[in-house]
C-alpha cells in the first residue's frame, strides 16, 4: 500500500528525509555500503533504537536497501537504492551552503 504524499514537492521531500538522522544516514551511505555498527559508529550520537527505526523507514520509502547474508552470526548490510543515490545533489547543496555559512 502506497502512503499518501503531500501535494507540495518540497513537503514530499521533507517527509522522506526531513530529520537530521536520515540526512546523516544518507551522508554515510553515499560513501558506500555499511553494516549497522559502522553506521552507529559514524553517527555516534544516534541511539540503536532510533537508527533501526530510521533505517526501516528509509527502506519502506525505497531509499535504502537491506541485504541479509545467510551466515552465523547474521551479516546485514545497508546501501542506497538508485532513488537514495538521487538525493546526492541535495546533500551536496546542503554541504556547500553549510560551508558558506560557517565562513560568515
Amino acid at each position: 500500500m502506497k502512503k499518501e504524499l503531500p501535494s507540495c514537492p518540497v513537503e514530499t521531500t521533507l517527509s522522506l528525509i526531513g530529520n537530521k538522522w536520515k540526512i546523516l544516514i544518507l551522508r554515510e551511505l553515499l560513501k558506500g555500503t555499511k553494516r549497522f555498527n559502522e553506521l552507529k559508529k559514524a553517527i555516534d550520537s544516534i541511539s540503536q533504537k532510533v537508527l533501526t527505526q530510521q533505517l526501516r523507514s528509509m527502506e519502506e520509502d525505497g531509499l535504502v536497501e537491506r541485504k541479509v547474508y545467510a551466515e552465523v552470526p547474521p551479516k546485514v548490510e545497508y546501501s542506497l537504492t538508485e532513488l537514495g543515490i538521487s538525493l546526492k545533489p541535495i546533500l551536496d547543496s546542503m554541504y556547500l551552503w553549510g560551508e558558506q555559512y560557517k565562513e560568515k
